[in-house]
This record gives structure tokens, sequence and C-alpha cells, in this order.
């Protein structure tokens, strides 16, 4: 899709050189392209682009992974395979063509339905980031929406939220909750109808089917027969906080246009699962929101898991523009309700009488620092030089580096009053 514009900055300049590059992968060892913005390109190169495109694209169309599904569900079991190497479900007549690769053979119904537990997670921190939900918090994150009266759930970038809805419909009479995932990982497409998954780009909102997509997107979000939506977005940790809300604010118009009335001073209710150390960044763009307490785990994550103590436990939280008191997270795991602040918090969080708030972001009791006028991690000491709070071990000397733009203390780049 679209490229996103950046500016390339130099110590001591207020004015950086602008260029572009791939909205999706911030590794050039991943996509290559660059193009300064005032350069103007041959037609020799934008014709090998094109070309370069049109060899990455993938073997098959949705439509086409649609019939070949249908195709692979009529087989006996003993003729359904999956080739490891290519990531594809297999025909018989394709059979020879992948007979030097690995493949799985007997392939499940309920392998099918799980297509998360059946493809290799693509690790890449900074564009696909597939570290999936584990099981506990999947189970939690379903529950909750179901009894917050959610049935309609648009899954952006939560493969695995989306299946286990999938999964539970179709096991399930009475609630029905629907899922629509968008997710830049187009091996889904084997697996979903057109009405269940769009190949989308949350970083720079491009709906990669089209029109076509655009529509069954915009059609999902209206709301009929009192069935509220609810997006939940699980983006990569390494991605741009920036370009990230300005897509989930382009969905977010998107589901105020499917109705005229009722919607004019609302916001789409949002979960927006992401580190705590990007609070500030989050709330700069969506000052609706508030941070819960509740640790989102993954499965495929060696640091990210429940249950850890101190800085081993999962960073990741549930940003969202819902009312905190309405997030009831479980007792049973260690989570409380704080009559003052109305909101459940972890064990660990203590109310603080002078912030008049639970301040702990990591589940480890904060301390108050007079001095710094706000709670601190328990591990951090004021040090005089610096004038704040930090590790007890520390360099001194970076307090008298300044903004990388003009080189003034007391702000960083992205806060340089140079910066127009």
């Amino acid at each position: 899709g679209p490229a996103l514009l950046f500016v390339k900055t130099s110590q001591g300049k207020e004015e950086g050189r602008r260029f572009y590059a791939c909205s999706a992968c911030r590794d050039r060892k991943d996509c290559n392209f660059f193009q300064w913005e005032d350069e103007k390109v041959s037609e020799t190169r934008l014709a090998a682009r094109e070309e370069y495109n049109r060899n990455h694209q993938p073997p098959f169309t949705h439509r086409q992974n649609v019939d070949r599904y249908k195709n692979f569900v009529m087989l006996p079991l003993s003729k359904r395979r999956f080739c490891q190497e290519c990531q594809q479900l297999l025909l018989p007549a394709e059979w020879e063509k992948h007979s030097d690769h690995q493949f799985l053979c007997d392939i499940t119904t309920a392998q099918l339905k799980s297509p998360s537990q059946l493809l290799y997670p693509l690790e890449n921190k900074k564009t696909n980031a597939q570290y999936l939900f584990a099981d506990r918090s999947c189970q939690f994150l379903l529950n909750l929406l179901i009894d917050l009266g959610f049935r309609r759930v648009l899954s952006v970038g939560t493969p695995r939220l989306h299946e286990m809805i999938q999964s539970r419909a179709s096991q399930e009479e009475g609630i029905s909750v629907r899922s629509l995932l968008l997710d830049i990982d187009f091996r889904y497409s084997q697996f979903y109808a057109e009405d269940e998954f769009c190949h989308y780009n949350m970083f720079n909102h491009h709906f990669f089917g089209g029109e076509a997509a655009h529509e069954t997107c915009r059609k999902f979000l209206y709301e009929e027969n009192g069935e509220r939506v609810i997006m939940v977005t699980d983006p990569p940790f390494g991605g741009l906080v920036e370009a990230l809300a300005s897509s989930f604010k382009k969905l977010m118009a998107m589901w105020k246009e499917t109705e005229k009335e009722g919607h004019d001073n609302k916001e789409m209710p949002m979960f927006w699962i992401f580190p705590y150390f990007f609070e500030s960044r989050i709330l700069d763009f969506f000052p609706s929101f508030s941070m819960m307490d509740y640790q989102v785990d993954y499965d495929n994550h060696a640091l990210y898991k429940h249950g850890k103590t101190g800085r081993r436990q999962s960073p990741v939280r549930i940003f969202t523009n819902l009312t905190p008191r309405m997030i009831v997270l479980p007792e049973e795991e260690g989570y409380r309700f704080c009559t003052v602040c109305e909101r459940y918090v972890s064990s660990g969080n203590q109310h603080c009488e002078i912030c008049n708030s639970c301040t702990s972001k990591d589940g480890r009791r904060w301390k108050h620092c007079v001095l710094c006028k706000k709670c601190v991690k328990p591990s951090w000491f004021h040090c005089n030089n610096c004038n704040c709070c930090t590790l007890e071990k520390h360099s001194c000397e970076k307090s008298d580096v300044g903004c990388f733009v003009c080189g003034k203390a007391g702000h960083k780049r992205s806060a340089c009053p140079s910066l127009s």
C-alpha cells in the first residue's frame, strides 16, 4: 500500500529532509523502498518497481483461496495436506510440485478452525510481530466483550481472538458474536471467507482488496438490531503510534458514518492492546482513553507471560475509551476494585493519597516522590543533579544532553519549539 512520509533530522539543524519509506516494514532488510520527497523518479525505475510488486503478489487471490478451501474440506482426511514451507493448503493435483517440501498430513477440521496454530507466526517485531494471545487472555477478552453487550468485534491484527469468536459461535447457541478480521497476513485468506477477513495494513489504513473490502468493513460496522460494535487491536509493539492512531481514527470515522443519528458525540468503543510505557503517546492521540491494569500475555513470547514477578511480568495492557469501572478484572488473579479510582487495579497497585490515584503501571507498589510531585518505581531514587527520579546507578552526564534539533536542554526533539 501507500508509503509513509518521514523526516531525517540532523543534530543542530531545524529542518530535516523528508522521504518516503514502507509503512509496514521499519527495517530496510524487509523492504528497501526509499524515495526522497523532492526526488524525480524515472520511468525506468517506476516500471522496475511495478514489475517487482507484480512478482511478489500471493499465488492466489482471496476469492480463489475461498474456492480452494471449499474443495479442500470435501477431501477425505488422508488427502488433506498442508505445505509447511509454502504455508499453503494443498490440493492433490499440487502434491508433486511440493514433493521435496515438508508438509503436514491428515489436516482435521479443528486445525482448519485454528489457523493461528497451523501457520508459522511471523515474529519480526517491527512488521508483523505475531505474538499470539495466550488462551487465558483470549478467553478473558471474549467473556468481557460478551458481558459488556458487544455482539460484533472488529478484530484488527488479533487472529487468535477472531478464531475463538468463530469457534464459539459455531458451538454455542443463544449468544452470537460475530468478528471481522483485518490483518496484513494474507495467509489467513486461505481459511476465511471475504466477509470474515480483509487483507489490511493498519499503518496506512490500506485495504488491499480495494473498494469491495472497504465496503465489507463499512457494512460490518453498521449497527443493526442493536448489535453493538467494538474494535479490538493488538499492533506490533515496534510500530509507530502516530501512524497507528491515524488509521484507527479513520476506522472510527467509518463507524460514525454508518449511522447519521446517535454517533455524533461518541467514539467507537475500542480496546487498544499495547505496552504500558506507551501510555503518554496513546493519550496524546486519544485523550478519552485510560489504561487498565490487566496483564495481557502471549503464547509465543518468552517475556510477556502472566504471573511472573517484578520486571518479568508482562508489560502489555488494555487501553480503552470505555468507562473504567465497567471493565471487571478477575479477583482470583489478584485484581481488586478501588472505590476511590472507581476501577479494578492489581493487588500491588496501592492508592496514593497525595496523587489521589492508584499510580503503579507495572503491578509493583510505587512510592511517592515529594520533589518530583509524583509516584515513581520502587527501584528509583531522586537525583539532585538530574532533578528527577531515576535508577540509583545511572550516568548524570545525560542530563546535559540537549534537544537533537536545537541543542537546548529541557525538551526532546518531538517537542522542540523549532519544529513547525
